[in-house]
């Protein structure tokens, strides 16, 4: 009866020491990670995370009152479905152990070893926060794709799509840029997506504007922007969330993070006003989709060079981005596609220019590897850059062009005529954006 006692006074004192273990390995692990690098990159992947909702108004407010509500389910439905793909494998093709350069293994499938207690490598946040903060990236980037096809394709083939887009184009070319893959490897720089955001994106717009077709009537009939407003609250959330999407790039509070907040603003300030003074010297009156879009522009163009360029370089990118984008979409009836809210000509196009004068325009006091001790010049930097998005353009554009054949194949990605014509929004989900 005696050791009865003696084996709960032992096992309790077990217990006791192991969990006192267990929290000073706790303590020593929060140690490392600092409070207020944690607070900002919370801040900033809910600022990331804000920029959905905000899409989702800007496409809304640019598509006919009849196809509003399937428009803004495009940013939502993303909203809905990337973070699990995110939780379940995305992640661990982008940031697990390198498997011959250009993906991810399956040491993080569901998250697992992703801790909320130990720091990230070379970070002072933890795993979890990083792996949080980067799946708001995953969630607007296949998004930004439905800019594209708005007003015409199926809910249910667009969800299947950004599945499997997200897997097979989103992951793989964020392994190759940020998860230790072969663009990384040559030191191909995006401070926070041009290349894995925006060029992947933009490209598969191009590829899915090609194989869905034109809209009926388009661009005969005039198919005007039915709420202004909504475009422009769209856009300012945009602006607002896109300093969470740069800044946060920096990955702690520093003054990376300021410089990234501040290049990011003055890059869209400018490029909005340079795209506002083209309109009005080729049209003869400014316009706010002009004014809208052309921020839009200078924040996808920043978006690579944020935090490596200075701020008199952000507003150079901040102009050629928005010329050079104004010009495509101006063209793009020439072009004869049909980009209904020009995804590709901002986001593509953008992305592509961002990421060269990335090259360009990088401050060699910024501490870009090579570059900065001499070692890399800035021809072969700018050569390095192109190289980036010449493979991340050929890749996104084959492989959407395939998945987007295949699921045409098996289940049609185009709606009917009478239901294009008659309006997405109660044809497929049987109600309407307003009520009169």
């Amino acid at each position: 009866m005696w050791r009865s006692p003696f084996r709960r006074i032992l096992g309790f004192s077990f217990v006791l020491t192991a969990s006192w273990a267990t929290a000073a390995s706790a303590q020593d692990a929060a140690s490392e990670i600092s409070s207020s690098d944690t607070a900002w990159m919370l801040a900033s992947a809910a600022l990331v995370l804000f920029m959905t909702p905000g899409l989702a108004l800007f496409y809304g407010g640019l598509v006919r009152s009849k196809n509003v509500l399937s428009t803004m389910m495009h940013s939502f439905g993303a909203m809905a479905v990337i973070p699990i793909v995110w939780f379940l494998w995305g992640y661990t093709l982008a940031f697990g152990g390198d498997v011959w350069s250009v993906i991810g293994n399956l040491d993080h499938l569901f998250m697992r070893g992703v801790s909320w207690e130990e720091p990230a490598e070379g970070l002072a946040i933890s795993q979890l926060l990083f792996a949080t903060y980067q799946g708001m990236f995953a969630i607007i980037t296949p998004a930004l794709i439905a800019g594209a096809f708005a007003e015409r394709m199926k809910f249910s083939a667009y969800m299947l799509f950004i599945v499997l887009w997200s897997t097979l184009v989103y992951s793989p070319v964020c392994h190759w840029v940020w998860g230790g893959g072969w663009l990384g490897g040559l030191e191909v720089h995006d401070f926070a997506g041009g290349t894995v955001v925006h060029i992947s994106s933009g490209i598969a717009a191009l590829a899915a504007a090609i194989v869905i077709g034109k809209r009926q009537g388009y661009p005969k009939s005039p198919m005007m922007p039915h709420n202004l407003p909504w475009c422009a609250l769209g856009a300012g959330i945009l602006w607002f969330g896109w300093f969470g999407f740069n800044g946060g790039s920096a990955l702690g509070s520093n003054g990376i993070a300021v410089l990234a907040f501040t290049t990011t603003n003055l890059a869209a300030a400018t490029a909005a006003s340079t795209w506002v003074l083209v309109e009005w010297f080729f049209r003869g009156r400014p316009t706010m989709v002009g004014l809208a879009t052309g921020a839009v522009a200078g924040l996808v163009g920043i978006t690579p060079a944020a935090g490596f360029v200075t701020p008199g370089g952000a507003i150079v990118i901040g102009a050629v981005t928005s010329a050079v984008c104004y010009w495509f979409v101006s063209k793009k009836e020439s072009f004869g596609y049909d980009d209904s809210l020009d995804a590709f000509g901002v986001h593509g196009v953008g992305g592509t220019v961002g990421a060269i004068l990335t090259g360009v325009l990088c401050a060699q006091t910024l501490g870009l590897s090579g570059f900065a001790d001499g070692e890399v010049s800035r021809g072969t930097l700018v050569g390095l850059q192109v190289l980036g998005a010449a493979a991340t353009i050929i890749y996104s554009f084959v492989v959407s062009l395939i998945l987007l054949k295949i699921i045409d194949a098996v289940i049609g990605l185009k709606v009917d005529p009478d239901t294009e014509v008659a309006g997405l929004d109660v044809n497929i989900h049987g109600e309407s954006g307003y009520s009169i």
